[in-house]
């Protein structure tokens, strides 16, 4: 029997899912073509997003000589991705202590050494392909702050220390002398990243289209079937696809078969100043946050300029509002004046979006529940491009027919 379900029509609609305008937007090789008529035949896959979580699996599957069909109801590269500030870091929201009692010491530093080996993945990737998108490591300093002071992140470095991470704890002392910063402690790591969002993203999807991969949009998928033998979506003009196995990688706009209590939507804010050429060295070289809520994070791209981001709010619309953007880029500035003493004056871009998280951080994986051969991911939180790397992952993995050992960590929950 045929499993039916309703599909994207039955998830939030905004078809503009920013305010503002990202910088990434403005910058060179961040977009690709997209064909507008839907091929005939049928595809091993059918990935229905054109984002970075869709680049990256169309990518897995391409390289393993899959038949691989992208659709998204916007342009490629013009959802959620461009939002990213696009700091990878192999930290995920919820520290190692914490997350070992949410969910067990096993499963928590598995999800951590995970983290960091998707990170390196991705940097080897894009090296590979040779994408032109300002990717490269970039060592990571977490600020003690009101959600975690001196003796937390003591406890954390030594419990990344436990599961193989290497995690430097730094002293109040430490931090003035380096940085220049007045932080009870922090922990300095040497395994995260930063890129260019979008021209990775559209780097990825030129790389699968030179696959014999097919990009077509704007495309919305609004029902599906699971058949004996594959599956089967529905767009909103009328026509059915058909493919062995489909992924949704569409960022907040989940299924609503994937609907859980473990999950929700809420809001950021972020900004990207002008070029400045005088900044501390330091700043050009790191990945900064802090454990604090609301928290601050911050980092300079290849140019010289700071991008920052913070301020969330536990609310799916509360990014909508331009007179809110105003204010809280404001915010953002003035703490990042007061943490760094760097003043970057008015901000030349500033941006504002939705995004999902889950109560343990970790994102969601997983066959949407009542069929076999469809699969989905969200929930990223502040992990977005990392996680999206273990997901197509994972997902590649279970098409081909073979067990993640991780697969069970992120499972629907």
């Amino acid at each position: 029997m045929a499993t039916r379900s309703r599909s994207h029509d039955a998830q939030t609609r905004k078809d503009d899912l920013r305010i503002g305008k990202p910088i990434w937007l403005t910058t060179p090789h961040s977009t690709v073509p997209a064909a507008k008529k839907l091929p005939r035949g049928r595809f091993d896959v059918i990935v229905i997003g054109a984002g970075i979580s869709g680049a990256l699996m169309a990518e897995a599957l391409t390289r393993a000589g899959k038949s691989v069909l992208i659709l998204d109801r916007r342009p490629a590269v013009r959802g959620s991705t461009p939002a990213s500030t696009a700091m990878i870091q192999h930290e995920i929201d919820i520290p190692l202590t914490r997350l070992s009692r949410k969910i067990g010491p096993d499963h928590a530093g598995r999800a951590w050494v995970r983290s960091v080996a998707a990170v390196a993945d991705l940097v080897a990737l894009s090296a590979r392909l040779g994408l032109d998108c300002g990717m490269g490591p970039k060592p990571a300093l977490y600020l003690a702050g009101d959600e975690m002071g001196a003796r937390a992140l003591r406890n954390e470095a030594e419990a990344r220390h436990g599961v193989g991470i290497k995690a430097d704890y730094l002293k109040r002392a430490d931090l003035i002398e380096r940085f220049g910063i007045d932080r009870p402690a922090a922990i300095l790591s040497q395994d995260s990243a930063s890129e260019n969002p979008a021209q990775v993203t559209a780097g990825l999807l030129r790389a699968v289209l030179s696959r014999k991969a097919q990009l077509v949009s704007p495309v919305e998928i609004t029902d599906m079937a699971e058949l004996p033998s594959g599956i089967a979506l529905a767009t909103r003009n009328g026509e059915v696809l058909v493919a062995e196995y489909a992924f949704f990688c569409t960022g907040y706009e989940y299924l609503p078969q994937m609907k859980t209590a473990s999950h929700h939507v809420t809001s950021t804010w972020a900004l990207a100043s002008r070029p400045m050429p005088h900044l501390p060295g330091w700043m050009r070289d790191m990945i900064v946050w802090e454990a604090a809520d609301p928290y601050l994070y911050f980092r300079s791209d290849e140019a010289g300029r700071i991008i920052a981001g913070g301020e969330d709010e536990e609310a799916a619309d509360s990014n909508s509002d331009p007179e809110k953007l105003a204010k809280k880029a404001g915010i953002i500035a003035r703490k990042l004046h007061d943490l760094t003493g760097v003043n970057i004056g008015k901000p030349a871009y500033t941006w504002s979006a939705p995004f999902s998280v889950t109560d343990d951080g970790l994102p969601i994986i997983a066959r949407v529940p009542g069929y076999v051969r469809c699969f989905a991911a969200m929930g990223y939180g502040g992990n977005g491009i990392t996680f999206s790397v273990i997901a197509a992952q994972i997902v590649a993995a279970a098409i081909a027919g073979s067990d993640d050992p991780d697969a069970a960590i992120f499972r629907y929950r």
